[in-house]
């Protein structure tokens, strides 16, 4: 996950994606899925990084569910903080409000499932923040998928 998203190598996310493409769905998403939308990057981790890890990652997965990506249908409305050494609450509060879903773009998500892509998920603010957005926007049903999962209080190590 390092090499993603702090090392500049981007390739690594084909071999995510293929443990990715692996989890178990019910077939009733598997049929009506109709995009996978990565969570967007902020300019200036773009302009550091290059790429949007998410997206590669989505780029990726999206070869194996055949399925399309949908970059355009979700932006970030503001700069946000890095999550990684935030508290919960500040978590929530960092990415309250900070994505909105495309005016151009609705007419894609009216009704549609879409999965959100992201790399990792620790308290789900963000997926959380995107959701709502989405949803706003007209999507119907919104489903998760990330690579990792951050070890939560209570974990057993």
């Amino acid at each position: 996950m390092h090499a993603l998203k702090y090392g500049g190598w981007p390739a690594i996310a084909i071999e995510m994606a293929v443990r990715m493409a692996r989890l178990g769905w019910p077939d009733d998403v598997r049929r009506e899925r109709a995009a996978l939308v990565p969570v967007p990057l902020g300019a200036t981790r773009m302009r550091e990084r290059g790429y949007n890890q998410s997206e590669v990652l989505a780029n990726a997965l999206a070869a194996h569910w055949s399925v399309p990506v949908w970059t355009g249908v979700l932006a970030r409305a503001r700069e946000t903080s890095s999550q990684t050494r935030l508290t919960p609450e500040d978590r929530l509060r960092n990415v309250s409000g900070a994505f909105r879903a495309s005016v151009s773009e609705r007419i894609k998500l009216r009704g549609a499932h879409v999965v959100l892509v992201d790399d990792v998920v620790t308290t789900a603010s963000t997926l959380n923040a995107c959701a709502a957005a989405l949803f706003d926007g007209g999507a119907r049903v919104l489903s998760y998928v990330t690579f990792a999962r951050a070890p939560a209080a209570g974990d057993r190590c």
